[in-house]
Order: C-alpha cells, then sequence, then structure tokens
C-alpha cells in the first residue's frame, strides 16, 4: 500500500508535463489550491496496464489530501496522516524533507529532473495522461482530469484534530 501511495504522490507532481522548457499546468500550481481526479494503472516488464486505483487530490502549496483505495492521506507539510475509515485506523508520520516520494508537493518545484523519465500521452487544458517508467521497467500510468485551481485558502483543511478521530485507533509514528 505505501509503495503504491509513494509511486502514486511521485507521479501527481507532474501534471501539465508538455515540453523540457517547461510545464504550464505545473508552473500554474504556485499559489494556487489545485484540486484534480486521478486513476491510476501499473504494467510490468511490457505487460498491458492493469488499473490500480483512482481518487482525488488536493494540493496547496506543501500540502495535499488525497483520497483513493478507501484511504484518506491528510498532510500540512511536516505531518502526514494517513486513514482507513472502514477499519476506524489511522497512522501519523513526520514528514521528512527529503520524502519526495511520498509528497506530491515537494516535486512541483523540482519536476524538471524527471522528465527524462515521463512520456506525456496527453494533455488538454485541465487534463494530462502520462505514463513514468522507473528504473526497474515498472510504468506507471496516471490520467489526470478535471485540474482545477483555486486560490490558497491556508493549511487549515490540511492538518487533523485527533479528536476528530473517535473511535479509530491511532498510530503516532512520529
Amino acid at each position: 500500500m505505501k509503495r503504491l501511495v509513494s509511486i502514486l504522490l511521485f507521479s501527481l507532481s507532474f501534471w501539465g508535463l508538455q515540453a523540457q522548457e517547461g510545464i504550464p499546468l505545473l508552473d500554474k500550481v504556485a499559489g494556487k489550491r489545485v484540486h484534480f481526479h486521478y486513476s491510476y494503472s501499473l504494467s510490468r516488464k511490457g505487460a498491458d496496464f492493469a488499473p490500480v486505483t483512482d481518487g482525488q487530490v488536493t494540493v496547496e502549496g506543501n500540502a495535499y489530501i488525497l483520497e483513493g483505495l478507501g484511504m484518506k492521506v491528510v498532510s500540512d507539510g511536516s505531518t502526514r496522516w494517513t486513514l482507513d475509515p472502514e477499519a476506524k485506523e489511522a497512522v501519523v508520520e513526520a514528514v521528512q524533507k527529503e520524502d519526495l516520494f511520498t509528497n506530491p508537493a515537494l516535486f512541483i518545484g523540482s519536476y524538471r529532473n524527471y522528465m527524462d523519465k515521463l512520456q506525456v500521452n496527453a494533455a488538454g487544458e485541465d487534463s494530462l495522461d502520462i505514463t513514468l517508467t522507473l528504473d526497474d521497467e515498472t510504468r506507471a500510468r496516471f490520467v489526470l482530469s478535471g485540474i482545477v485551481y483555486g486560490e490558497e485558502q491556508g493549511k487549515s483543511d490540511f492538518s487533523m484534530d485527533e479528536k476528530s478521530l473517535s473511535g479509530y485507533l491511532v498510530t503516532d509514528l512520529r
């Protein structure tokens, strides 16, 4: 599960990839709250893509909310809460500055470093279909749609109050 979330978050930071000079959709993220729908599929060593999951993402600055696979990940940029509402479990972790694979917001400023691993299948005004090829020949395909840019609203939506998790088993790994 953690690898799936890591791959997804790693790749989500690349929406709008169109040319090596820059990525217009990605470059518009700074100073905005961005929301989009994603679908994710995986191919190992040349096999056909198999659907894995889909969901919603909201990003603002270095904070994000990711919902998919029945899970919800909420991060204010320093703390990450992974919630499983069905099991009534939550895991709290400190976000490490070098934790690029689990925080899509960290990639926004450095996406150009990964362009050699990405293939744009299609790009539109509010959508993107990309394939990321990992070192082990695994390919991850992400289709992002309904990308909406809004004004920043602050990080209060990206933090959790443990009191709101009544009945949850909370594991604090900070």
